[in-house]
């Protein structure tokens, strides 16, 4: 498998693990990361000001930058770096929450991205050094 293919691979990945983040708060609250997006997409379709907020944003902007990676002939490593930050910013945040509040599923949750995006950095870096 040539490295633009391995390199797709990665970033499709991340974002199918970004998608298994589960949250559980105050009361009988949970929410897998996959079903708040379907909220924030539909809502930022009829009331765009209600879904500004940096934890909302960014991770959104990380997986639309992801998808664009899967449609160039070789992804971009700025770009694959740039969308890792993105989604690992709420999901980095969602594993220290999970260790606080030593929720398990939360932790156990979040970490096939965190594997996924350290294993892609790896990749990628190594690319690097054989070039």
């Amino acid at each position: 498998m040539n490295t633009s293919v391995k390199h797709k691979v990665f970033n499709l990945l991340l974002i199918l693990t970004s998608f298994l983040g589960y949250l559980e708060w105050g009361g009988n609250n949970r929410l897998f990361l996959f079903e708040a997006e379907t909220e924030i997409v539909s809502k930022l379709l009829t009331n765009p000001l209600s879904v500004i907020h940096p934890f909302i944003i960014l991770p959104l902007i990380g997986q639309l930058l992801l998808l664009i990676t899967l449609f160039q002939k070789t992804p971009g490593k700025v770009i694959t770096y740039s969308a890792i930050s993105g989604l690992g910013a709420l999901l980095g945040f969602m594993f220290v929450i999970g260790i606080i509040s030593l929720n398990i599923k939360t932790i156990l949750s979040v970490i096939p991205f965190l594997a996924t995006a350290i294993w892609t950095i790896w990749y990628i870096r190594s690319i690097k050094e054989k070039h």
